[in-house]
């Protein structure tokens, strides 16, 4: 049993590394071939990062290379990371962000396009699509990723919108520094790679599920055997056609369960009527798996 754990440990780790290092050419492949291109800034510490090489390349007229502030202006994000998150989430967000800075530096810059309007977009989806993907299998990106899990954990708001509310200075910051017009497409971008990231990570999109069965506790053991999940039960419902006895059950999870609860009613009672829908707001205790 030792050696299987180890081996499907090194397997998951394997698994966040090849992870890592995909995000790294996503947002290299944004930054060099969209971003950096069309003067769009980007979301969070890399865009700070890219604010602060643009002032350095204007002021004291030597450019700091982004790949490296990047790296610098995550460090103090790496400590908030290892005390308020846990320390294998920080190793693994420690690796993401040097691939990253290595690969911003293999990949040259290369103009695709002229049109801002397809770089902010493509940018964006590109960035958001490998940010996500990283969140979904457990590591973070770096910058705002690490305060917006900190945030979320508290509050329960989505990482995407946390994302976006602290993008007002960078979308400002591209308009002094490039023009108002450019403000608009970094904002355009923020807001594509927020939403983009969210569809991806799907964590912390909570849905309420009710289920109608005849088969009550069976339904509910395969629940809680695949998801740690709180039911509410109701029992003595009674179906309106046939007047036979029922029991509703209720309860609350993430999108990212969505595949395990369908496993579970297919092999418990697949002939529950089960009815999902989107929760806006939790009130109370919601358990979030550890990162």
């Amino acid at each position: 049993m030792d050696d299987l754990q180890r081996v499907m440990r090194r397997h998951q780790y394997t698994a966040k590394v090849s992870t890592a290092f995909l995000y790294s050419i996503c947002v290299s492949i944004a930054m060099n071939f969209f971003w950096q291109p069309g003067n769009i800034y980007a979301s969070g510490i890399t865009g700070f990062a890219q604010l602060l090489s643009t002032l350095s390349g204007r002021i004291f007229s030597v450019s700091i290379s982004i790949p490296i502030l990047l790296f610098l202006l995550n460090l103090p994000l790496f400590v908030l990371a290892w005390r308020q998150i846990s320390h294998r989430f920080t190793i693994f967000t420690f690796i993401a962000v040097v691939f990253s800075s290595v690969m911003m530096k293999m990949i040259p810059i290369t103009q695709i396009t002229f049109d801002p309007i397809i770089c902010a977009i493509f940018g964006g989806v590109v960035n958001g699509f490998g940010t996500g993907l990283a969140l979904k299998n457990g590591i973070s990106t770096g910058g705002l990723d690490i305060i917006g899990l900190v945030i979320g954990k508290r509050t329960g708001k989505s990482i995407g919108t946390i994302n976006i509310s602290f993008n007002a200075f960078i979308v400002i910051a591209a308009g002094f520094v490039f023009g108002w017009p450019y403000a608009f497409y970094s904002a355009l971008s923020i807001f594509v790679n927020g939403k983009v990231m969210d569809m991806v990570y799907t964590r912390q999109q909570k849905m309420q599920v009710m289920i109608v069965t005849d088969k009550p506790r069976k339904v509910i053991d395969h629940i809680q055997n695949r998801m740690r999940r709180g039911i509410t039960i109701v029992h003595d419902a009674e179906g309106a056609y046939q007047h036979d006895e029922k029991t509703i059950l209720f309860t609350v999870i993430s999108r990212y369960e969505m595949h395990d609860l369908q496993a579970a009613m297919r092999d418990s009672d697949p002939k529950a009527f089960v009815s999902i829908s989107d929760t806006v707001k939790i009130l109370g205790h919601f358990y979030e798996p550890m990162i």
